[in-house]
């Protein structure tokens, strides 16, 4: 029996089943008091779960929502920092960026050519896509390893979709 919930995945989602989420959580609309809404979300799973973790949300490059929980630490914001870059760059959720890596046989850090100080293609960034018209922004939690990094944001952006 399985003891896994949203927030602690047992096994790494394929990539179909990546590209399937990020499909299916295309925004109508991402404003500010989104951000506010989405992030305060996030914050209120993080602590239920007493989740050691920092959360960035970004719409292009204006940083709208960031919150610190307890036992967070300076190094989830270079993580965060890194793993937003990856979302920037291929315009897909950072798990699913090394995922796509990973199938090849290979990892994003001896594959991308790009510098791993810079770019993570770990678990925890996600796109914010609007419908008609694309990726504008990303949400980030850092943390937690990273399956439960990237599900944490799943959950919450799944919360906010329904009415």
């Amino acid at each position: 029996m399985s003891t896994s919930t949203p927030s602690t995945p047992s096994t790494a989602p394929t990539v179909a089943e990546l590209e399937e989420q990020e499909r299916r959580l295309t925004l109508p609309r991402f404003t500010h008091d989104d951000a506010w809404t989405l992030g305060s979300l996030l914050v209120e799973l993080a602590r239920e779960r007493e989740a050691p973790v920092a959360i960035d949300i970004r719409r292009g490059g204006q940083q709208l929502f960031h919150a610190a929980l307890p036992g967070s630490t300076q190094d989830n914001d270079a993580w965060i920092d890194r793993k937003r870059r990856v979302v920037e760059r291929y315009a897909a959720s950072s798990l699913l960026v090394g995922t796509r890596f990973r199938a090849k046989n290979t990892t994003f850090e001896a594959s991308s050519r790009l510098d791993p100080d810079t770019y993570a293609a770990h678990g925890g960034a996600f796109p914010i896509t609007v419908k008609d018209t694309g990726v504008v922004g990303t949400v980030v939690v850092s943390g937690l390893p990273q399956l439960e990094d990237h599900a944490m944001v799943v959950e919450a952006l799944t919360r906010f979709l329904t009415p």
